[in-house]
């Protein structure tokens, strides 16, 4: 083996090492706050792109924020009327039907009433 070689293969057990040591060092959450950065910095990037494409295609700017203010207006209007077809929640009772004879008065119960006393 060379010198080069053996710089090399001890140069990256050092680096291994002090890898698996930071791993250990580095808090629980870091994996939360490294994705957050990265969110973080998308969300800049965008936003820059976004600004110099504005400046450069102020129509085409325009015309994709009415587009989302139709569409957004278009699923409020769904919203509103599904809500209107849907079911009343809320406590309901089962009413029995009675029986009806022909005349379309209900049926009277009979009861024997005692006899009245002014003749």
């Amino acid at each position: 083996m060379s010198k080069l070689t053996i710089i090399t293969d001890r140069a990256l057990e050092l680096v291994s090492q002090a890898g698996s040591s930071l791993k250990q060092a580095v808090p629980k959450n870091a994996d939360k706050l490294l994705q957050t950065g990265v969110v973080l910095g998308a969300a800049k990037t965008g936003a820059k792109t976004a600004g110099k494409f504005i400046r450069r295609n102020p129509v085409v700017a325009v015309a994709a924020a009415a587009g989302i203010g139709l569409l957004a207006y278009a699923a409020y209007r769904k919203r509103k009327r599904d809500a209107a077809d849907a079911p009343i929640e809320g406590k309901s009772r089962r009413i029995e039907a009675r029986k009806v004879n022909g005349t379309g008065r209900t049926g009277r119960r009979t009861t024997s009433r005692a006899p009245s006393a002014n003749p």
